[in-house]
C-alpha cells in the first residue's frame, strides 16, 4: 500500500505544481524580502489533499501520520501549529486547486453519477407526493 499511496502523493503534487506554476495568483501573496516558507504551497495543498483523501479528521494524526510514512517524499513536514496557520491562510488556494483536480477528473462528466443523482432526486419527489 506504501507504494500506492507514494504514487498518489507524487501525482498530486507534480499536477498541483504545475497548476499553481501557471496561476501564480492563486497563492498567498509574499513579501519580496523575508524568510522563505520551508514547505512550498504546492506540497501544503499536497498534505492537506492526502489528510482529506486519507480521512484523517485530527490534523495532529495526520502530521505524525505524515512524518512517519511520507517524509521521504517532503523535505519537511511542519509541526501542527505551523500546519493549522499554514492552511488557514491558503483556504482559497486549496479550494481553487480541488475544483481545477475535480474538474480534470472523468467523474465531473459521468453520465452513471449524473444518472444516479436523477434517481435519488426522483425518489425524493416521489415520497412528497
Amino acid at each position: 500500500m506504501s507504494n500506492e499511496i507514494d504514487t498518489l502523493a507524487t501525482a498530486l503534487y507534480v499536477t498541483t505544481d504545475d497548476l499553481l506554476a501557471a496561476r501564480p495568483d492563486l497563492g498567498p501573496a509574499r513579501p519580496r524580502v523575508g524568510i522563505a516558507p520551508r514547505l512550498s504551497d504546492a506540497e501544503l495543498v499536497t498534505l492537506a489533499v492526502m489528510q482529506a483523501l486519507l480521512g484523517f479528521t485530527s490534523e495532529s494524526r495526520w502530521l505524525r501520520y505524515a512524518h512517519t510514512h511520507l517524509g521521504h517524499l517532503f523535505r519537511y513536514v511542519p509541526k501542527q501549529p505551523g500546519y493549522n496557520k499554514r492552511l488557514r491562510n491558503a483556504t482559497g488556494m486549496i479550494v481553487a486547486v480541488i475544483r481545477a483536480l475535480a474538474t480534470d477528473t472523468t467523474l465531473w462528466t459521468d453520465n452513471v453519477w449524473r444518472a444516479a443523482g436523477r434517481v435519488r432526486t426522483d425518489r425524493r419527489e416521489s415520497r412528497r407526493t
